[in-house]
């Protein structure tokens, strides 16, 4: 089989599946007696594991094999859960995360494990055995093939249509048996090697029973003994070196079963005649009910009746690469519409403004399936966090909860990609630095648990995520203190600070409180690159904190990175784009309302002082003649708390417009974050505002 193409598919699904494994596990150290969150954590490695087989990753499927084989006496009770247990556990999809992420990015996928082995083997074999029907050991010969054994060594039970059965096909000459088949340890498809069992079976006799039942065979629910009742003409030595051969059966047994065992205790009519027929028409034939051989006799035989049941999926796996060629297309279209939009204006034409502006509603409409189909729910980020937190907590020594809120709620592919790595370091800065240690918060009248949640929503075109914890806050003179050591601000700005711009002065490059540094939070180098990435995806980052209460951190991002609203504006003949989520308002000023402080030129804007930002300047725009009549256009932008003027010639006008990066070429610009293509064709830059306030 060529497997190549199956990859990225199985790459996919086991993320899905380990995602799932480490879900049900934090459920499970709740609630350690609920069996059937081991069985969901069974299903998930068991299908991770024949995957894994099937696409030739021997190592991922054999770990996997291991951890399933511990999963499966927890789920018929012969072990117990206990937290050891479960760190292993955790331990072992850990090192199969590691695994999938090492054969996704090229590698064979393959770990040094032996450690993590050999714990899942003490764990399943250190135990005592809690005795179950199938879970015994028959003496095998040299050739590891079993001799008869005797009716009262029989391990299956017969209700009296059975008994009956068997005995009136004992009249026709058959013999009645009791089979016992045991798989290899070490076998990795039981299922598959049941179903080839079976298939030998109905060739030469008829399945009466099965222990387990075919549903559980099916599933693969049990260890590696299963027992079938069967009737057939062959001898026990021959059947039992037809199932030997088998690959990965390691044990056969053949009882005959006496007729005395299946006398029936009740009189249970059944025909005769109809046994007979049965038989006689072909000794292959199912010497029971029709509906009976359909439920019992073939693993993989599935009723209309079920199959009827399933509805069609209305979900497809498409490749992202697709998505992002279908959004550069449609970047295209936009483009080509800015472009009919200006001719249709300049032709004034009745028919061509009816059909650009019908095309143009069709392009709004096709432009909101395009940006939602980019669209990625941010619990695929937020996932990872509840085993992270965990682990974390046991490092510590800390009680610990995280509570997540909104993890349905949607964002860009492109944020996503992003964001993950800010939201794990503030995660880790609220457990280190946030949530104090048990005998702390019982001294401050706290529950010895501390809870960290993370939240998020939509508001207008954009998404918060805020993550807020009960800790100590931030304290305010050890902030001012480092800050005022690091000379990040003076004594005398100290002094005029409010609480939140101390709070923000964490964000400060190379700031840290961090007494001790650790691996948790970030070894000292402080939060400022996660404000840096958050500013380059469009967002801002602001905080709120209350000694000895909490505190929470906010983040704003903007839904989509590929189509923006911005403002166009003119500097002598050339045209910039300024994002209306920076900005406030717009206005026109007089020069004599241009005053001078500390060498820089401001305006009193509503109250506030606001310096102004000659763009022309920043930007080295060259001027033919002077253009001096008085006044100003300012675009008054903000950034979290600060506020500046952009002074510009003249605004265009709102217009969305497809953003488009400057290539490796042109890398950084200052104050540009990208450009577009307008719909005369002319290129205009985007201003940077988060640059031009730092």
């Amino acid at each position: 089989m060529e497997v190549n193409q199956y990859l990225e598919m199985f790459i996919e699904e086991s993320k899905e599946h380990l995602q799932a494994c480490s879900e049900h596990l934090l459920e499970l150290e709740k609630n350690p007696e609920d069996l059937t969150i081991v069985g969901e954590i069974f299903r998930s490695a068991h299908t991770l594991k024949g995957m894994s087989a099937t696409m030739g990753f021997e190592d991922l499927a054999d770990l996997t094999h291991k951890m399933e084989n511990v999963l499966d006496a927890i789920r018929n009770e012969k072990i117990r859960v206990t937290a050891e247990i479960l760190d292993v556990v955790f331990e072992s999809v850990d090192h199969l995360e590691e695994m999938v992420y090492n054969i996704a990015d090229g590698g064979d996928g393959k770990r040094d494990v032996q450690s993590t082995v050999e714990r899942l083997k003490r764990i399943e074999a250190g135990e005592p055995t809690i005795a179950a029907t199938i879970a015994f050991e028959p003496e095998t010969n040299e050739k590891g093939q079993e001799s008869a054994t005797t009716s009262d060594e029989l391990k299956l039970t017969y209700d009296d249509f059975e008994k009956t059965v068997m005995l009136q096909s004992s009249e026709q000459e058959y013999n009645a048996y009791e089979i016992s088949i045991s798989l290899r340890e070490d076998c990795l498809l039981k299922a598959a090697r049941v179903f080839m069992v079976f298939e030998i079976l109905e060739k030469n006799g008829d399945v009466i029973k099965s222990y387990p039942t075919v549903e559980k065979l099916e599933e693969e629910q049990f260890d590696n003994d299963f027992y079938v009742a069967y009737i057939s003409k062959e001898s026990p030595e021959d059947l039992q070196k037809m199932l030997m051969k088998v690959s990965e059966v390691d044990r056969v047994l053949v009882s005959e079963i006496s007729q005395d065992v299946f006398t029936p205790s009740t009189a249970v009519q059944v025909n005769a005649d109809s046994v007979e027929t049965a038989v006689a028409v072909n000794e292959t034939t199912p010497a029971i009910t029709q509906a009976q051989a359909s439920q019992k006799a073939t693993p993989n035989g599935n009723s209309n009746s079920k199959s009827n049941g399933h509805t069609s999926s209305k979900t497809i796996r498409v490749n992202i690469d697709r998505l992002d060629i279908l959004m550069n297309l449609f970047e295209e279209l936009a483009i080509d519409r800015g472009r009919l939009l200006t001719i249709a204006g300049d032709v004034n034409h009745g028919e061509l403004n009816e059909t650009v502006e019908r095309m143009s509603r069709t392009m709004g409409d096709l432009q909101n399936i395009v940006l939602t189909m980019r669209m990625v729910p941010v619990e695929t980020v937020f996932n990872r966090f509840p085993k992270m937190v965990r682990q974390i907590s046991r490092d510590l020594n800390k009680k610990i909860t995280l509570d997540i809120i909104g993890a349905e709620t949607e964002l860009d592919r492109t944020v996503i990609d992003e964001i993950g790595d800010p939201l794990v370091h503030l995660i880790r800065n609220s457990v280190d630095h946030g949530i104090e240690s048990p005998e702390v918060r019982r001294a401050k009248g706290k529950p010895e648990e501390g809870t960290v949640q993370l939240r998020a929503y939509h508001s207008g075109n954009y998404v918060f995520i805020d993550i807020e914890d009960d800790g100590a806050g931030i304290n305010r003179d050890r902030v001012l203190a480092k800050a005022i050591s690091k000379g990040i601000v003076t004594q005398e700005q100290s002094l005029t600070m409010t609480d939140k711009q101390i709070n923000e002065l964490i964000l400060a490059s190379g700031f840290s409180t961090a007494e001790v540094i650790s691996d948790i939070s970030g070894r000292g180098v402080g939060l400022d690159v996660v404000k840096t990435t958050i500013e380059s995806l469009g967002g801002s980052i602001s905080i709120d904190s209350t000694q000895d209460v909490g505190s929470v951190f906010s983040i704003q991002l903007p839904l989509t990175l590929s189509i923006i609203s911005v403002m166009l504006v003119e500097i002598e003949k050339e045209i910039y784009a300024i994002p209306l989520s920076s900005i406030i308002e717009t206005s026109i000023i007089r020069n004599s309302d241009i005053l001078n402080a500390h060498n820089q030129k401001v305006i009193d804007f509503r109250g506030k002082v606001v310096p102004l930002v000659f763009l022309e300047e920043i930007f080295e725009v060259p001027r033919e003649e002077s253009n001096d009549d008085g006044f100003h256009s300012v675009v008054i932008v903000r950034k979290g708390d600060k506020l500046a003027g952009l002074v510009v010639d003249s605004f265009i006008g709102q217009q969305e417009i497809v953003l488009k990066s400057l290539g490796n070429y042109l890398t950084n610009i200052f104050a540009i974050s990208g450009a577009t293509i307008l719909g005369n064709g002319k290129v205009a830059l985007i201003v940077d505002c988060n640059a031009l306030m730092k």
